[in-house]
């Protein structure tokens, strides 16, 4: 079984928002960090990661999504990520690795893109 890593984005309203579907991995996450680097020199600070169609997610891929943490905080934007609770079969792969290694709480987590674009919404807790 071929698996296709893929980062499609867009934009609404203020926020640019990127889908990210496949394995989050030593291979594809410099893939999702390059366009992370993208959409902040195009001068969106406000990002939203939809990562609810990552299905696997290893240390490389959480080092992405710290750094990104990182860069959109030294812009002063916001990063939020779409994690479902229950996601592809089991539930978000994404989200119990960053529990595991206790990143989670660093994070802004939504659980659709819906409630992460709009601004009375709530982060789910850590």
């Amino acid at each position: 079984m071929v698996v296709t890593f893929k980062v499609t984005g867009g934009e609404q309203g203020e926020w640019a928002v990127l889908q990210v579907s496949g394995e989050l991995d030593l291979v594809t996450s410099p893939v999702l960090r390059q366009r992370v680097h993208d959409v902040v020199a195009e001068g969106h600070h406000c990002l939203v990661l939809d990562l609810s169609e990552v299905f696997f997610c290893d240390s490389s891929g959480v080092g992405v999504l710290i750094a990104a943490r990182r860069l959109i905080r030294s812009c002063q934007g916001r990063l939020r990520l779409v994690l479902p609770a229950r996601g592809a079969a089991d539930g978000s792969h994404v989200n119990r690795v960053l529990g595991a290694l206790g990143v989670r709480r660093l994070f802004d987590v939504y659980g659709d893109v819906d409630a992460a674009l709009g601004d009375e919404g709530e982060p789910l807790s850590a």
